[in-house]
């Protein structure tokens, strides 16, 4: 059971920040605010959301792209965390699981994922 004064606090955390509509399968472009000594810039992340995780304030996503010399890269953003500039749904997947582990061990071809038609 959680504390209601917690519960509060978290409520007003989250409604502060707009977060779109996304879910495993959709292909994201995160804006991330990148600190390096005492500068600052925006690196883009763009690539396949695999999951989503947990509620409220501690809320996760987990984004996979393929870098270079086809190696795969995963970052685990927290939704709402003051390092993420902006989320953009560039695609929406069609998937049938919430969670898309399964495409760590494929490639090419078999590793796509089709597009939800609207």
């Amino acid at each position: 059971m959680r504390n209601k004064y917690i519960d509060a606090f978290e409520a007003k955390q989250v409604e502060s920040k707009n977060i779109p509509d996304f879910r495993a399968g959709d292909t994201l472009r995160v804006a991330v605010t990148i600190k390096e000594g005492d500068k600052t810039r925006i690196q883009n992340f763009e690539g396949v959301c695999i999951a989503r995780r947990g509620q409220g304030t501690g809320e996760t996503f987990i984004v996979r792209k393929i870098g270079a010399n086809s190696v795969g890269v995963e970052r685990i953003f927290p939704i709402y965390s003051d390092s993420l500039n902006e989320i953009k749904v560039l695609r929406r997947g069609k998937v049938r699981r919430a969670k898309l582990f399964y495409l760590r061990g494929r490639k090419g071809k078999s590793a796509r994922i089709k597009e939800l038609k609207k």
